[in-house]
């Protein structure tokens, strides 16, 4: 099976089966061993790019085709989809291989009558791709942003009233780029300079994040998972937001913390590698197969502090009332600070989503303060950008709690080149 072939099915799986882009790619992978890492970067632009601009790519094949996008056969909606995003965002793929692979993969997969229409309607596009009409962003703003970076028009209308005009755009503009993939140095065993250099030895860029200690930005990867720096524990793969959110936090030596959302485990992790490997995390999750995630992480990253838990965050544990210095609540959420890693998120998401997890977020919040100390700290996040899920549930928790606000963060995608992310510091009083 071909890359674009393959592509075209991962996007086809992703769709059916409403699952994430990251798991069936990795899946797709595994079937087509033979794949050099040049041709699994290639796929993974192609479905993540298509996925990101989803909205623009079918208004475009709509522009072109008297058979519009909602009733074509969804194999040919698919290829038409992965080729014009390849004749618009990728500059270096020839046209003529563009249109040449969805001719063939229409015919080998039982569509050969098919074949002819789906060339004519990329080579219309390819020849007119520079001319195509968009919304005036003056006239009509909503309109312009949701097409331009396909979003769902509500999104974008949620979002303008908690955020300027100039903030969803910046959003939205820096969402439709690749994500950066950035390391927490696991200072147990070793420091910035030394992984650097340990990671060129596998022909991995390394380059220190300014305002970020221990934490390194890399590029020009492919498994990260089959390196022996990996292997032998001396980094976990960490976003900056939630890296910005443990050092709000400041784990000290001999805290006792509980981690009540903690899966893969990525805060427990810096936050032992902060605490020297002293003190006690309890890292819980409710389901097996995270608690085995974190479990593989402790294994590999050699601390010794971490105590896995498989506990329902809603199921109250009166011998922890009181117990824990600081408690982290990284509660499930909308995610739509995870676009450019999940950009499958803006399409399977609602309103009705938002409010039903700010509710279940509350839940959380009630049962979980139970744990705090007096004058110890409740840290709650986010991983999305949602009025609901983050500051109206600080203001529900303030009313019902004995808790000062130490601090709220508002992360956009833009401030730091991360996800989104909003972070929540209090203080028990009494």
């Amino acid at each position: 099976m071909k890359d674009r072939e393959i592509a075209v099915y991962v996007l086809m799986d992703i769709f059916e089966q409403e699952g994430y882009n990251n798991i069936l790619l990795r899946r797709a992978f595994k079937r087509n061993s033979e794949l050099n890492s040049t041709q699994k970067a290639f796929i993974t632009e192609i479905v993540n790019g298509t996925l990101r601009n989803l909205i623009l790519l079918d208004y475009i094949i709509n522009k072109f085709s008297k058979t519009k996008t909602d009733k074509m056969k969804f194999l040919i909606l698919n290829i038409l989809r992965i080729s014009v995003y390849q004749l618009l965002f990728m500059d270096k793929v020839p046209v003529s291989a563009v249109c040449n692979e969805a001719v063939e993969i229409s015919k080998k997969r039982g569509f050969k009558g098919l074949s002819g229409f789906v060339n004519a309607v990329l080579r219309n596009i390819s020849k007119n791709i520079d001319n195509i009409e968009y919304p005036d962003p003056a006239d009509n703003f909503i309109e312009y942003v949701s097409l331009k970076y396909s979003y769902p028009k509500w999104i974008i209308e949620y979002w303008l009233k908690m955020l300027s005009r100039e903030e969803v755009l910046e959003m939205c503009v820096k969402n439709s780029s690749p994500p950066n993939i950035t390391l927490a140095v696991n200072t147990l065993k070793t420091d910035c300079n030394k992984l650097i250099d340990i990671l060129k030895k596998d022909k991995i860029e390394a380059e220190k994040v300014d305002g970020f200690s221990n934490v390194l930005r890399i590029s020009k990867t492919d498994d990260i998972s089959k390196i022996d720096a990996y292997k032998n524990g001396l980094f976990h793969i960490m976003d900056k937001s939630s890296v910005i959110a443990i050092k709000e936090l400041a784990p000290k030596e001999i805290d006792c913390i509980i981690d009540i959302c903690s899966a893969p485990g990525g805060k427990a992790f810096l936050c032992c590698y902060l605490m020297n490997n002293l003190g006690i995390i309890k890292a819980r999750d409710i389901y097996e197969h995270k608690i085995k995630l974190i479990s593989d992480g402790v294994k590999r990253l050699g601390t010794d502090i971490i105590i896995t838990e498989m506990r329902d965050a809603l199921s109250v544990c009166e011998s922890d009332f009181k117990t824990a210095d600081k408690v982290i609540i990284d509660a499930p959420c909308s995610g739509f600070g995870l676009v450019r890693k999940k950009p499958d998120i803006k399409y399977s998401k609602s309103y009705e989503d938002i409010k039903n997890l700010a509710e279940t977020q509350r839940n959380i919040l009630s049962v979980c303060q139970n744990y705090v100390k007096v004058g110890g700290i409740l840290l709650y996040s986010t991983c999305t950008v949602s009025f609901e899920e983050n500051e109206e549930n600080v203001n529900w928790f303030l009313e019902r709690f004995d808790f000062e606000l130490v601090s709220q963060n508002r992360i956009l995608p833009q401030d730091f080149d991360s996800d989104g992310f909003f972070i929540a510091k209090f203080i028990r009083k009494g």
